[in-house]
């Protein structure tokens, strides 16, 4: 059991909490500040007749109409129903399941002044895997998530789908079946739902996740490639990297030199001065990569710490502050820039299929044992160059874009949205990609017996081939293509 508490939660601890399925719960202390800024906010409203956002006003620009007490929870229910307008492709639930979490954790540091029912409830549906239907289209990420979070939000008032139990429902079936009353939003309630980076974030989360381990099979392909396309191990030497000492560059070179060590083929004569900069260069590349992608995890590990909505809201203080902490820049920009970062790993691994098809450095044309009867890998490079091509067109940034929406108030926007379901496509992208080297790198191994790579790799190609086995005729490659996918997702070699 996972205590939801003002502790940092990390990518780490995410990670554990969504492949163990654990259960969350508040902490003492969580409820303690939760109970303390709501008796804090109720009290505000009732002494008090000055305006406060979103509290007793409208919203965006209509910020400046005062809504009557008797009114409170009509504009909450309005607010969640009016901004469902999403549209598009649901929300993988693994990527809701995130945003639950996420806003569960940010609504636990007692600024956002929901009562303790409400976060409950969140909590109920994370645990019993009841998660709302989201639409991936929507947000500009603005005045935080908008779209999308009023669609994860329908469900805990009776309305809108959730996923459960395997297929997609009506939310007041699936209440009625837990026995779980509709809620009905509070004054602020429903603002602090919509407010907030949680989807943006939570797509930023999966990604993340995605890419420690498709960055692992990444240096893996790299490894396996340079004994596959015999190509020399003086591009690794760490005098190399001690004087160019890029953290990535210098972790991606140790990884490889360990990766190869007593490989026999790795120690053989080399006849080629150097090698293609797809081979050379994998510490430079892989290494920025690296790089980038534990810059984007800081600035994601701050955000899925914060309090993301608005006003903010201090009780020790006396304070309600309205301000911009639902503007999602600090998302948008990240997640371009890992769009990018894990392009590159896309590229360079076509590249280094292409090398080995090629029929140089004693492989086959395509690595097949008659070539022009068979065709061997030829097509899985298309199929490569095919996908890298998409993911340049997915790194053109989002970020670089706003519209003006909500009559000018909202006059400059992230589009962090964008950003993030798009970087989920460039991750789906290179794990296809990465399957197709593998495929490639495990075939042109083969052709280098009787001598053999390392231990580690030897080992890797030995399970591989219990499962795709090796390539003698010509036969559906898209089916191959499907088990490698499969089999990486447990590689952990």
């Amino acid at each position: 059991m996972h205590q939801i508490s003002p502790a940092l939660l990390t990518l780490d601890h995410i990670g554990v909490l969504l492949a163990d399925h654990s259960h969350v719960q508040l902490s003492e202390a969580s409820v303690r500040r939760i109970r303390l800024c709501r008796e804090y906010l109720d009290k505000k409203i009732s002494d008090s007749d000055d305006l406060f956002y979103g509290i007793n006003t409208g919203f965006g620009s209509l910020c400046d109409i005062r809504i009557s007490d008797a009114d409170i929870e009509q504009l909450q229910y309005n607010l969640v129903v009016s901004h469902a307008s999403g549209t598009g492709d649901p929300v993988p639930p693994e990527v809701v399941r995130i945003m639950l979490l996420l806003k569960i954790q940010s609504l636990s540091y007692g600024h956002s002044a929901v009562r303790e029912e409400l976060v409950q409830r969140l909590i109920d549906f994370y645990n019993a895997g009841v998660l709302p239907v989201v639409f991936e289209l929507g947000s500009l990420g603005a005045s935080g998530d908008l779209a999308p979070l009023a669609h994860m939000s329908l469900p805990l008032i009776g309305l809108g789908e959730v996923w459960y139990e395997g297929r997609r429902q009506r939310a007041d079936i699936v209440l009625k079946m837990k026995g779980w009353a509709p809620l009905r939003f509070k004054a602020k309630e429903a603002l602090a739902l919509l407010n907030g980076t949680q989807f943006s974030a939570a797509y930023a989360v999966w990604c993340m996740l995605e890419s420690r381990r498709l960055a692992h099979i990444a240096d893996f392909n790299a490894a396996t490639g340079y004994d596959a396309f015999n190509c020399r191990l003086s591009p690794l030497d760490p005098n190399i990297h001690r004087v160019r000492p890029h953290a990535g560059q210098v972790a991606t070179a140790e990884k490889l030199r360990n990766l190869l060590n007593n490989s026999a083929i790795a120690a053989a004569h080399k006849v080629s001065v150097q090698d293609p900069y797809a081979f050379r260069c994998v510490p430079q590349v892989h290494g920025a990569s690296r790089d980038a992608l534990a810059h984007v995890e800081a600035m994601l590990t701050t955000e899925i710490n914060a309090v993301t909505d608005n006003p903010n809201i201090f009780p020790e203080q006396d304070l309600i502050v309205s301000g911009g902490n639902f503007h999602a820049q600090p998302l948008a920009l990240p997640l371009d820039y890992m769009a990018i970062a894990l392009a590159e790993l896309g590229s360079i691994s076509e590249r280094r299929v292409y090398q080995l098809i090629s029929g140089q450095r004693g492989l086959p044309a395509f690595l097949t044992d008659n070539p022009g009867l068979h065709s061997g890998m030829m097509i899985a490079q298309y199929t490569a160059a095919a996908i890298v091509n998409q993911n340049k067109t997915l790194c053109t940034p989002a970020s670089v874009d706003s519209i003006v929406s909500c009559n000018g108030q909202e006059d400059h926007v992230s589009m962090a949205a964008n950003a993030a379901t798009k970087a989920r496509r460039v991750v789906l992208n290179l794990e296809r990609l990465l399957a197709i080297e593998w495929m490639v790198t495990m075939q042109a191994l083969d052709f280098r017996r009787p001598l053999l790579s390392s231990p580690a790799i030897e080992k890797a190609h030995t399970d591989y081939r219990a499962v795709v086995p090796r390539l003698a005729e010509d036969r559906v490659l898209s089916d191959d293509i499907e088990k490698t996918i499969v089999f990486l997702k447990n590689f952990a070699g």
